[in-house]
């Protein structure tokens, strides 16, 4: 098999990992609480992290003064952005979740042209502006309508915060990865906000009923934990070192897409017609932000 189909295939693999995540997250916060879950799965993954730099042979090495970067970036894209998305997420549908989450894209644009200066395409702002009426579309869609009352409004906005800061996340992790791999980078940062979301779970985890946990909720916080973080954004950054970041970042558009579809077949999620137009709209917008955000190529 050529080095090029079997990268794409385990990036493939790893939109599976991702949007599958959604519904198996879901489906655990059914017998553990939020906090407890993120405390667990991100155990699991800094430890599964840590064993796969080791055996890669790499070192954690911290060049001086990009301490206060690191930590930075583990409190904004580990301890924050995992809390709202855990909450959020039980405050919502899989569903929902995976197309709000699926925005990112959308957030990063706008963050590089108001606080960066980066000039936005036409085809950007056509983007922005398809996936903010998807997005109101699948709020105004529920059987209550955009209230403050809707069942999963409260969900859905916090999806869209998570959004948001992955965006910055995302954005202020670049200069690092002039000095550092991908695999250093990514276990720095989680042994900085991973190990902080597991200390800020504790006090539910203490009072936490073992005994209500069920078997498939055990195997949740193991995919989440190992398949979903570890495994699967050590894949994505093997996607980047080996076919690059434009045509990497391509395979992100199909997260969405396969969330919302695992979200209502396996959790039999109540859709109505107008939120279904509204997940097309916001998909087509994210898919038109991203080429937005790719430079101009004949590769």
């Amino acid at each position: 098999m050529k080095s090029k189909t079997r990268t794409e295939l385990l990036l493939l693999f790893t939109v599976l990992i991702w949007a599958l995540n959604f519904t198996v997250t879901k489906f655990s916060l059914g017998s553990v609480d939020p906090m407890s879950f993120n405390s667990f799965r991100f155990l699991l993954a800094v430890i599964t992290m840590y064993l796969i730099l080791r055996r890669s042979g790499e070192e954690l090495r911290v060049h001086k003064g990009d301490w206060p970067h690191i930590i930075g970036l583990g409190i904004l894209g580990h301890l924050l952005y995992q809390v709202l998305f855990i909450i959020g997420l039980d405050l919502t549908y899989a569903a929902n979740g995976a197309i709000m989450l699926g925005t990112t894209p959308v957030w990063v644009a706008l963050i590089s042209r108001i606080f960066m200066g980066q000039t936005l395409r036409w085809i950007a702002i056509a983007g922005i502006v398809t996936a903010v009426v998807g997005v109101w579309l699948i709020m105004e869609g529920s059987a209550t309508g955009l209230t403050l009352q809707a069942e999963t409004i409260l969900g859905d906005f916090t999806m869209l915060l998570s959004a948001v800061v992955f965006g910055l996340y995302t954005l202020l992790s670049r200069p690092l990865l002039k000095r550092y791999s991908p695999i250093q980078l990514s276990t720095l940062i989680m042994l900085t906000g991973g190990v902080g979301v597991v200390l800020a779970g504790i006090p539910w985890v203490v009072q936490l009923d073992f005994t209500e946990v069920s078997a498939a909720a055990w195997g949740g916080i193991v995919y989440s934990g190992v398949l979903s973080i570890a495994v699967a954004y050590m894949l994505w950054n093997y996607g980047i070192r080996s076919i690059g970041s434009v045509r990497t970042s391509t395979f992100q558009n199909l997260v969405p897409v396969m969330g919302l579809v695992f979200g209502v077949l396996l959790l039999r999620e109540p859709l109505l017609p107008l939120q279904y137009v509204g997940a097309g709209l916001t998909v087509i917008g994210i898919i038109l932000a991203r080429k937005a955000q790719a430079p101009p190529s004949r590769k």
